[in-house]
């Protein structure tokens, strides 16, 4: 199983993305919450409220997740990164497995 976790710039950007990578069936789940952000932008720090997405999938769609993201975001930049999990309850892991797309 695999973590990814994306910044973007307000909860329907947010939404949008995570109802894509969902109907796309490459991710299982995801979280969105708000988050504040400081920032180094232009040669300023900057303060903004963020949403994140935390999405849930398998250990080996992050490229694809990442390619679906980019196609909507509106940052130049976003930020996507990810944590591999390397324990998962069995039937936690079963049902991501069964809802991501092979």
């Amino acid at each position: 199983m695999r973590l990814i976790y994306i910044t973007t710039r307000n909860s329907g950007e947010a939404k949008k993305i995570s109802s894509h990578l969902l109907t796309k069936k490459i991710v299982a789940c995801v979280n969105i919450f708000p988050i504040e952000s400081m920032y180094w932008l232009n040669a300023e720090i900057q303060e903004d409220i963020e949403f994140v997405i935390i999405a849930k999938t398998a250990d080996d769609k992050f490229d694809e997740v990442e390619a679906e993201v980019l196609k909507l975001h509106t940052y130049q930049i976003p930020a996507i990164f990810s944590w591999k999990i390397d324990k998962v309850s069995k039937k936690y892991g079963e049902w991501i497995k069964k809802e991501i797309k092979k």
